[in-house]
């Protein structure tokens, strides 16, 4: 009989593998959403920081509703590994930088109490584009949503994140009024912008007594600096369990695997202090928008037509994904031809080994991105990646074929035509919005109606349904597709693209200059 190995703890965690030895002075830090990506990114750069700086920065971790991580890392002393998988071997680390973990759904007293306590000085949030409740067409707090409501009349335990953040600061001006920083790490363009109106719109909602004391001290006290951030993160599995097992000798149910890359850039406005991250490598800036948008369009917009494809396809992982020439191509074609000339290229970035860089990462076959978690939630993710850049082409006369396309396999991956399979992965992808496109697609006879339907009805916000030749672009996407398979599509692309170039049909924004729209990005310093 085999001799179970022991688990991973604060005891038996190996000297050698730990990014940094201090005992922890104190829980600085709430972090909403306990989820692999920011165990793989924002604690690793704490952990660096606290490598080089001592500092009251332990991390209390919240589950939104899940309680199997928070669990397991009780079980653990919240200890766990991040496994850095490359096709060159294998890194195992261990950050330890958590002092706790709650669970939102069954602990929202204690996650309200957590970000009033005066030792909290950054409440941070990694819960995905659909964790802000945005109202589908104008992108702001969504009033109507069932938990924005019931958090708003107070009679229980906030449920969603603005309404726990939100009554967190209340009792926390109620108490001492001690300043403190809100961090958004998710990927949304102006995302501490867009959490800051969030926050404010929520106390704006609220009763004139509770409104006009809690406004004004936001406006003094708390901070929402914008960030960007990138690594990618797979789901756990049990190859990287066993991947520990292997590496440490010891047994960690939750262990995190991530790319070696990563990257983090921020903007310098902490209103309690913050960690020295830049240890770590992170960056800071007085604007992120560049880089924000960079990472937005030309990775996660590009990942996402990657995805849809790839699953289309057949395609279990991205590096599957990608190594099918169809849809590499169509890839390269959406970064250059349609993302590329709706951004500004941050100053010092060198644009060809970014994109040569984007292409490796996808394909690290020992990694394994699966296409179903890319394209998950595609509702929310793209309306923060397609209608802008989109609309900057139809302005200025150009169809932007392959946001079309993205579009169109999106569609055909959450809402598949009657009698469509689009296999497996695609099955398994999981959004918000599916429910309300599947209807829509099954009151639909054609794909002509089931496009307009979806796009008048606001699913990539108002803009873009006013240009009926997107839609119909998208529908002719969604016929070639369903009939003739991903590989015509791709085509049908990039034939259109390359007649519209013959023909002169162009944007007034070159390629790689991001002309008119976008102001120059200023330097950046590493601090």
């Amino acid at each position: 009989m085999t001799t179970p190995l022991p688990r991973l703890t604060a005891a038996t965690v190996p000297p050698a593998a730990l990014t940094h030895r201090r005992e922890l002075t104190g829980t600085g830090i709430v972090h909403l959403g306990l989820g692999n990506f920011h165990r793989a990114h924002q604690a690793v750069y704490t952990a660096a920081a606290l490598a080089h700086t001592d500092g009251p920065w332990g991390v209390l971790g919240v589950a939104s509703r899940s309680a199997a991580v928070a669990e397991a890392l009780r079980a653990q002393d919240f200890r766990y590994s991040v496994v850095e998988i490359s096709p060159g071997g294998t890194r195992i680390t261990v950050p330890a930088v958590h002092t706790g973990a709650l669970v939102a759904a069954e602990q929202g007293d204690a996650v309200v109490a957590a970000i009033a306590a005066p030792g909290t000085r950054v409440v941070s949030l990694t819960v995905t584009e659909n964790g802000y409740t945005l109202a589908p067409r104008t992108g702001g707090l969504d009033l109507d949503h069932p938990g924005i409501r019931a958090d708003l009349a107070g009679d229980a335990p906030p449920r969603t994140t603005v309404g726990q953040i939100v009554r967190g600061l209340q009792r926390r001006l109620r108490a001492h009024g001690a300043p403190v920083t809100v961090l958004s790490c998710d990927n949304l363009a102006g995302n501490g912008t867009l959490t800051g109106q969030l926050v404010r719109a929520f106390a704006q909602a609220l009763p004139a007594a509770e409104r006009d004391p809690l406004t004004d001290w936001l406006e003094a006290a708390v901070t929402f600096p914008d960030t960007m951030v990138d690594r990618i993160v797979p789901a756990t599995t049990d190859a990287y369990r066993a991947a520990v097992a292997d590496g440490l000798g010891l047994r960690d149910a939750v262990p995190v695997p991530a790319e070696p890359f990563t990257m983090w850039v921020l903007q310098d406005g902490f209103a309690a202090g913050r960690p020295a991250w830049e240890h770590g490598g992170a960056l800071f800036t007085a604007d992120v928008e560049p880089y924000e948008l960079l990472k937005l369009r030309l990775l996660n917009g590009t990942h996402s037509l990657i995805a849809y494809l790839g699953a289309l396809d057949g395609r279990d992982t991205i590096p599957d994904s990608v190594a099918r020439p169809h849809i590499a191509d169509a890839a390269r074609r959406v970064l250059h031809e349609d993302y590329l000339p709706s951004i500004t290229v941050p100053a010092g970035i060198d644009l060809d080994a970014y994109v040569a860089r984007l292409f490796d990462r996808w394909s690290n076959t020992a990694l394994g991105h699966r296409t179903r978690q890319v394209g998950s939630d595609g509702s929310a993710k793209l309306r923060q990646r397609v209608p802008e850049p989109a609309l900057l082409h139809l302005r200025a006369g150009r169809m932007p074929h392959h946001l079309a396309l993205t579009v169109a396999a999106y569609l055909c991956c959450a809402a598949p035509p009657g009698g469509f399979d689009p296999g497996p992965h695609a099955a398994a992808m999981t959004d918000p919005g599916a429910a309300g496109l599947r209807a829509a697609a099954a009151r639909s006879t054609t794909a002509a109606g089931f496009t307009a339907a979806v796009l008048d009805g606001g699913l990539l916000g108002d803009g873009l349904a006013g240009h009926p030749a997107f839609t119909a672009r998208v529908a002719e996407f969604i016929e070639v597709l369903t009939r003739h398979g991903t590989a015509a599509a791709a085509r049908a692309a990039a034939e259109a693209a390359d007649a519209d170039t013959r023909t002169g049909i162009r944007t007034d924004a070159d390629a790689h200059t991001g002309t008119g729209h976008r102001r120059p990005s200023e330097p950046v310093t590493r601090m």
